[in-house]
């Protein structure tokens, strides 16, 4: 049994997050050892400064892959508001300045659609995979509305602000459990999964 975990193939999760890690490595049902950034001893600050979400989450993915040379994955998420042309985007995190406050991010966006009748919007997670020196990209989005007020004191972000389409309350107010069950970020991990298992198969 130890033999075996020693000789699983390593998959970095670009994240400082080892919950997270943890949880792929789970939905992997031990295909794969997955660890977070923090795992590896990994502290710095990787570059994201691409005006895309696909090219940011490439750049992070190849910044770990060129320095541990271990085959990797790194993910980055905006929201997109209609009304706003799109925006946040790519700067989600630091719409309301480099303070990167949640709360000044959610203010400034409700401030923004105080006139506007089309409150639409949708998450938007894209996962860079690098195996075998080869890039693969996995999109997951989910569509919804920008409430008028916050509620819910889960999640973290835009979530007190953003109801899911066929829901009447928001991220926020939603357990951990259900959010993932039709998440972005959850659409863009199975995505994910499933593609590494199928290549583990073939292996």
């Amino acid at each position: 049994m130890i033999k075996d975990k020693i000789l699983l193939p390593t998959l970095i999760f670009a994240t400082g997050n080892p919950g997270k890690a943890k949880e792929v490595g789970e939905l992997l049902d031990g295909l794969m050892t997955v660890k977070s950034l923090k795992d590896i001893g990994f502290t710095e600050e990787i570059p994201e400064d691409h005006p895309t979400l696909e090219a940011n989450a490439i750049q992070k993915a190849q910044h770990i892959y060129d320095r541990y040379g271990e085959d990797c994955f790194a993910e980055d998420t905006g929201m997109e508001v209609t009304a706003l042309n799109g925006a946040p985007g790519v700067y989600s995190a630091r719409y309301a300045g480099l303070q990167r406050n949640d709360q000044d991010n959610m203010d400034l966006v409700l401030k923004n659609l105080k006139d506007k009748e089309d409150r639409s919007a949708q998450f938007r997670t894209v996962v860079a995979l690098i195996l075998d020196g080869e890039i693969h990209t996995f999109t997951g989005i989910v569509k919804g509305e920008i409430a008028k007020t916050k509620t819910g004191e889960m999640g973290f972000g835009y979530d007190p602000i953003f109801v899911p389409q066929g829901h009447s309350t928001s991220f926020a107010e939603m357990g951990a459990a259900d959010k993932n069950k039709i998440s972005h970020r959850g659409r863009a991990i199975e995505k994910l999964i499933a593609f590494l298992k199928q290549h583990t198969d073939k292996g």
